[in-house]
Formats: C-alpha cells, sequence, structure tokens
C-alpha cells in the first residue's frame, strides 16, 4: 500500500494546476502492473496521460520506491469500469447506467441527476400489453453496489 499512497501522491501533485483532471483509482497488481486511471470532466487526452506517466515514472525511479522490475499503465477507466467517483456520475448525466443493488437487483435507465447521497434514474416500465412508459427511480448510494454506463452501438 505504501507505493500505491506515492503513486496518489505523484499523480495529485502533477495535476494540482489541472481542476478539470481527477484521479480515479492506483493499482499495484501480484504481476507488478501499476494501473493508474485518471479522468477529466470533459475525458481526458493522450498527451495528459504520457505526462502523468512520466512524472510518476520519474519519481518512483529516482526514489527507487519499487524495487523489482514493474510496468506502469496510465489511462482512463475503460468503458466496461464501473464508476467509483460521484465526480464520474456527474460526468455521464445523460447516458443510459446499468445499476447493481445491494440484494441483487438491477436497474437500468438514463441518470438524470446526482447528489452527494443518491442518483435519479429514468426507468423504462414495460406492463403486458401495454405501451412501455418511464418512471423516476431514486437511487441510494447506500445501496448500490456497481454502476457501469451501457455502451450503445446505434
Amino acid at each position: 500500500m505504501q507505493v500505491e499512497s506515492r503513486v496518489k501522491a505523484l499523480v495529485e501533485e502533477k495535476i494540482v494546476d489541472r481542476p478539470e483532471l481527477f484521479l480515479v483509482e492506483v493499482k499495484m497488481l501480484p504481476n507488478n502492473k501499476l494501473i493508474i486511471h485518471v479522468d477529466g470532466d470533459e475525458g481526458i487526452s493522450i498527451q495528459d496521460c504520457v505526462a502523468i506517466s512520466r512524472h510518476v515514472g520519474f519519481h518512483l525511479e529516482e526514489e527507487n520506491t519499487i524495487e523489482q522490475a514493474y510496468n506502469l499503465e496510465v489511462s482512463s477507466p475503460g468503458v466496461g469500469e464501473p464508476l467509483k467517483l460521484i465526480r464520474q456520475y456527474n460526468k455521464n448525466i445523460g447516458r443510459n447506467v446499468s445499476v447493481k443493488l445491494v440484494g441483487g437487483q438491477k436497474k437500468e435507465g438514463k441518470l438524470l441527476e446526482v447528489s452527494e447521497s443518491n442518483v435519479l434514474i429514468e426507468e423504462a416500465v414495460k406492463e403486458k400489453g401495454k405501451k412501455a412508459t418511464t418512471a423516476q427511480a431514486s437511487v441510494s448510494f447506500n445501496d448500490i453496489v456497481e454502476t457501469s454506463v451501457l455502451v450503445s452501438f446505434k
């Protein structure tokens, strides 16, 4: 965990003057792969990922923070990655999401609003023999196990 906390500090140091960028997570995998996920309110560029990678890599080498060989990967979270921060939820307002709830239930629909404590989703409600309608559901973050953005290929 010492490596991960040092890497978090290095990333925050690099993006301190870029308020639109934010650190999502740092993971050191057992195969010595160091993964840094960084995102931005309007996305993140490859140049930003390269700059963060160089900054972190330089300091880790200078400080000899990781004694064995490792691979460093800096990217935005992939499309299939679950949302982890409220800031990511805000970025995805208007998109369709799948929300897994405590207890195993699932809600799917358009993400309408995000607050500090919950999200508002517009779900399609289908009743047999009737035209589908929509209903809004407020879901507390305490009840959410995982939220993923649904990708549409239309």
